[in-house]
C-alpha cells in the first residue's frame, strides 16, 4: 500500500519555524509507523530527526503525535493509519528537531516524586516479602514506561508547564500504595500542592494516550482520596 507521510518539520539551525514534509512510502498494511519513518529516512531525507530505541512498544522513546493522538510509532500498524499518515512531535514539550522534544522538564517531575522504594528497615528474612493481594493493589502503575504519552496529551498540562503531569502521579502511586514503603505521606504532601494531583480536570486523555493501557484516570483519582485521608 502506497501512504504519503505528512511530517512536522524543524530544524532551528536554519528554519525560523515549523514546515509540513510530504513523503510517499510503499509499505505493507503489517508495518508500523515507524518502518515508514525510517523509509523517509534512510531511502529519502537523511536529515529527518527521530528519537527510537527498542522499537517494540518497551522504552517509550518514539512517543509522537499520529493522526492528531498521541502513540508510540512503534506500535501503530499503518493498516490502521489510511492513505494519509500525519507525524508530529509531542506537544507541551520544548522541540529540540524535527520529532524530538527536550525530556528534561518531563523527568524533573518524575523525580520529584521520589520514584524509588523508601524503608531502612532491616527485613526479617533478607527481603521484603509481599503477599500477591499487595502487589496486585498497585500492579497497574507498574506498567508506566514514562514515554509522556499520557503528561503531553493533558490540556491542563499545556496550559501550565508547572503541572506535575499524570505520569509523575502515576509514578507516585506506584509506591504510595506499596505496603513495603515507607515515604507515602511525604509522597502525598508533594503532590498536595496547586500544581500537583488536583490540577487534574479529569479529561480523560491520558487514559486513551497511554500505550500500556493504564488506568490513569483511575491511579490520580485514588491519590486524590489518599491525600484526603492522610493529611
Amino acid at each position: 500500500m502506497r501512504v504519503k507521510m505528512r511530517i512536522r518539520r524543524f530544524n532551528p539551525e536554519k528554519d525560523s519555524k515549523p514546515w509540513w514534509g510530504e513523503y510517499e512510502v510503499e509499505v505493507e498494511p503489517t508495518d508500523r509507523v515507524l518502518d515508514a519513518l525510517h523509509q523517509v529516512k534512510w531511502y529519502q531525507d537523511g536529515t529527518l530527526t527521530l528519537r527510537r530505541s527498542c522499537a517494540h512498544g518497551i522504552c517509550g522513546s518514539d512517543a509522537m503525535v499520529i493522526n492528531g493522538r498521541n502513540a508510540l510509532a512503534c506500535k501503530v500498524l499503518m493498516r490502521d493509519v489510511g492513505k494519509v499518515c500525519v507525524v508530529e512531535p509531542l506537544r507541551g514539550l520544548p522541540l529540540i528537531k524535527d520529532l524530538v522534544v527536550d525530556m528534561e522538564p518531563f523527568f524533573a517531575k518524575y523525580r520529584a516524586v521520589m520514584p524509588w522504594l523508601v524503608n531502612d528497615e532491616i527485613p526479617d528474612h533478607g527481603e521484603r516479602l509481599q503477599s500477591p493481594e499487595a502487589r496486585e493493589r498497585y500492579d497497574d502503575t507498574t506498567k508506566c514506561i514514562l514515554c509522556a504519552a499520557c503528561t503531553t496529551s493533558c490540556p491542563s498540562f499545556w496550559a501550565n508547564e508547572h503541572y506535575i503531569g499524570p505520569a509523575a502521579i502515576v509514578q507516585a502511586h506506584r509506591f504510595i500504595f506499596d505496603d513495603r514503603d515507607r515515604a507515602a505521606v511525604e509522597r502525598l504532601r508533594i503532590l498536595n500542592d496547586r500544581d500537583g494531583v488536583w490540577r487534574c480536570r479529569t479529561v480523560f486523555n491520558c487514559v486513551q494516550a497511554c500505550p500500556r493501557e493504564i488506568d490513569v484516570t483511575k491511579a490520580i483519582g485514588e491519590v486524590k482520596l489518599a491525600i484526603l485521608e492522610a493529611l
